[in-house]
């Protein structure tokens, strides 16, 4: 089968539309899914800041959704038809999967960074038939089509406008998640948001939907009045005595904060931020040291990190599109659509903070 991907081949390199070749079609357990967008994620921008790490070249995207067009077995429990959001993989049966908690796999880095499944090897080439690495989150959607395991897709409305979707299965599920999962936020509860993009907009809109109080920080106007329309009080990152400011606006101290930029001097302001027994979750991945300030950690104060929104992505995901449907979730006013040809440019606004969630949308497909 022959359609047009975004293929990576450098870290440093732009993305470039190609025709590649997949030879095989879906195996026991897996669904070929046409691709009607694909968020951009900042997961996937990452990969040009780890270079060696993460295999090119190689078709990169994990925020898929689209219509299913071929299921490998009757037992997928999909059919052609369907429409779908695409999320991370998961072996299925490890401890921490048993348990509910597939963003903690204990293969889940080698499955969605490092390589895949092996069974996926040399399934997808460019025409010269070199190999293209496999599948980047069980996805690679940044393509006209997904060869993806039938497990890590959700069954959703199909008269709800499934290019918009995508992002429903990382970035977004990652800040509601927290919120929703991580905390299990409610009324009278306090939040901070240290980072005003996806994820943390996110957070902020799964906060105010559960009745949570929150302040979000950031150093962006544009980010800040975003937050304040979904309900959070905005505060600049670079207000004086940021922790007490935020210890002022929630009561004497928040009951929890996420930050999703991995500064070090946002981390100890929010853990100073927080109220005796306070929690911090982390979603971004740091690559430095933390030291942290002296009283940190003091009085039952804990920091975790958090991956993937604490989720199980058939549960949430259709929950939030619950809230989206209520009006409680608009999720819709955070996205900027290019098509799949514009990738780079979607790439460049979105490392420049003009836009929050740039989803890329497939042209033409051929079959």
């Amino acid at each position: 089968m022959r359609f047009g991907a975004a293929v990576l081949r450098s870290y440093e390199g732009r993305f470039a539309l190609e025709e590649v070749l997949l030879h095989t079609g879906p195996a026991d357990g897996e669904i070929l899914v046409r691709i009607a967008g694909c968020g951009v994620c900042r997961t996937d921008l990452a990969v040009r800041h780890s270079a060696g790490r993460s295999p090119l070249p190689a078709v990169l995207g994990h925020e898929g959704a689209g219509v299913v067009v071929e299921t490998g077995d009757p037992h997928t429990g999909l059919s052609r038809g369907d429409h779908v959001v695409l999320s991370f993989d998961s072996c299925g049966h490890c401890r921490n999967c048993l348990a509910a908690a597939p963003g903690y796999c204990d293969s889940f880095a080698s499955l969605n960074l490092f390589g895949g499944r092996t069974e996926n090897a040399a399934r997808l080439t460019d025409l010269a038939g070199d190999e293209l690495a496999p599948r980047w989150f069980a996805q690679s959607s940044f393509a006209e089509y997904a060869l993806v395991p039938a497990r890590n897709a959700v069954r959703v409305d199909p008269t709800l406008p499934v290019e918009l979707l995508g992002p429903l299965g990382c970035g977004f599920l990652t800040g509601a998640g927290a919120v929703l999962n991580s905390f299990a936020a409610g009324p009278g509860d306090t939040l901070a948001v240290l980072g005003a993009g996806a994820v943390g907009l996110a957070a902020v809109m799964a906060a105010t939907a559960s009745g949570a109080k929150t302040v979000a920080v950031d150093r962006h106007p544009e980010r800040l009045a975003l937050a304040e329309r979904f309900g959070a009080t905005p505060l600049y990152a670079t207000t004086p005595d940021l922790p007490g400011r935020i210890r002022r606006l929630t009561d004497g101290g928040a009951c929890y904060a996420l930050d999703t930029t991995a500064s070090a001097r946002l981390i100890n302001d929010a853990l100073l931020a927080l109220r005796p027994t306070g929690h911090l979750g982390l979603v971004a991945r740091l690559h430095t040291t933390l030291p942290l300030e002296p009283g940190a950690l003091d009085r039952g104060r804990r920091i975790s990190h958090i991956c993937e929104g604490d989720a199980v992505p058939g549960l949430l995901i259709p929950r939030l599109i619950g809230l989206w449907q209520a009006g409680r979730f608009p999720f819709d006013e955070l996205i900027r659509t290019y098509p799949l040809a514009d990738i780079n440019e979607a790439e460049h606004d979105c490392e420049a903070g003009r836009v929050v969630k740039p989803v890329v949308i497939p042209e033409g497909r051929s079959g």
